[in-house]
């Protein structure tokens, strides 16, 4: 007989329900975007500065009460900020270039990245019944895919190809800055993380506004349809960044990513009760087949060897609770060597 209580902890559960608010937040972010890219927004950079610097400003203030040495080096936090600002800026560019659904599809590209980083980079192991949730996610994504193709629902936008491209590269760099926050997160610490992040993102975003987006800012015509998007979107991005080590420590980057697969979903429902359009049938069955990979993939299996770690579980307590400075330099120089090889893949 089945032991739901042993397989679904208050850990787990806090694990899914988390998930679903993060994913929520992505979604209001992607209709941020798209609305912005409506009004004519072409800064796709200045549009992430802001949280950026909240991140600094908030965390910042807190690490600097709490005066405590740094556990990682800092300047690895400077790879991290460039990975994760360009992630940003690539997802952002595509909504320019194709639509809100093509870009929340092509984001699950993160996941077999992120799967392969976690397992050559973290050692984490994969047992069969991970895989079999990771692929019955992937498989309501798909049919969510079908609906939009039947439905014509799913706009072209001005150049889809170059749209795609950008949303693969991004997602690509945000399976890079996915496991390297998991890392940091669990070996070194959440506060200092989000410092770093919120410092260094800002500091790369400025340089790469004075450059590249001096003149879009200068043409932006800032209206109540431009400031309201832009301020929401970086109020619900500071939101995110605040929730998301919170749930990589408890889950794992695979289930962090697995959770944001529904951000498509919650965006049709919005479309239902908010703006009153039909979809089609097809959307249910997606949202409910990827509501049972989730499940799956949370299932904990405590007949198992605690030896192998259970994909992006928060299984190795004991084994962080020995981390030490040692620790965190060799997985620092592991993420030295895989950020760049990122970054060069996807040409920011």
């Amino acid at each position: 007989m089945m032991n739901w209580r042993g397989s679904f902890n208050n850990k787990t559960v806090l694990g899914l329900l988390l998930g679903q608010i993060l994913s929520l937040i992505v979604t209001s972010t992607g209709f941020s975007s798209s609305q912005l890219a409506k009004e004519g927004f072409n800064a796709p950079t200045s549009q992430s500065f802001l949280n950026y610097g909240l991140l600094a400003l908030v965390y910042g203030s807190i690490m600097l009460h709490r005066r405590q040495a740094l556990k990682a080096k800092w300047y690895y936090y400077i790879l991290l900020g460039l990975v994760d600002v360009e992630a940003n800026y690539l997802v952002v560019k595509a909504y320019q270039y194709t639509s809100i659904t093509s870009v929340m599809l092509l984001d699950c590209w993160t996941i077999p990245c992120v799967l392969f980083l976690t397992w050559f980079f973290l050692k984490t192991k994969y047992r069969w019944k991970k895989l079999a949730g990771v692929f019955i996610c992937i498989a309501g994504i798909v049919a969510v895919i079908f609906s939009d193709v039947s439905s014509g629902d799913r706009a072209s936008g001005s150049n889809p190809i170059k749209g795609d491209m950008l949303a693969i590269a991004g997602a690509t760099l945000y399976g890079v800055s996915n496991v390297a926050e998991e890392f940091f997160v669990k070996s070194a610490d959440r506060i200092e993380l989000m410092t770093f992040l919120g410092i260094f993102g800002a500091i790369v975003s400025a340089c790469q506004i004075a450059i590249l987006e001096r003149v879009e800012l200068r043409s932006i015509q800032w209206s109540p349809g431009v400031a309201l998007p832009f301020v929401g979107f970086s109020l619900a991005m500071f939101l995110f960044y605040t929730g998301v080590p919170i749930l990589l420590k408890i889950s794992g980057s695979t289930m962090f990513n697995l959770s944001l697969l529904t951000s498509d979903m919650w965006a049709v429902l919005i479309r239902i009760f908010a703006y009153h359009q039909k979809v089609d049938w097809l959307y249910f069955v997606a949202f409910g087949t990827v509501v049972v990979g989730l499940v799956i993939y949370s299932w904990e299996d405590h007949q198992s060897d605690p030896r192998v770690a259970e994909g992006g579980d928060d299984r190795r307590r004991t084994d962080q609770a020995t981390v030490n400075s040692n620790d965190v330099e060799s997985g620092c120089q592991a993420l030295n060597a895989l950020t760049p090889a990122g970054t060069t893949q996807t040409k920011q």
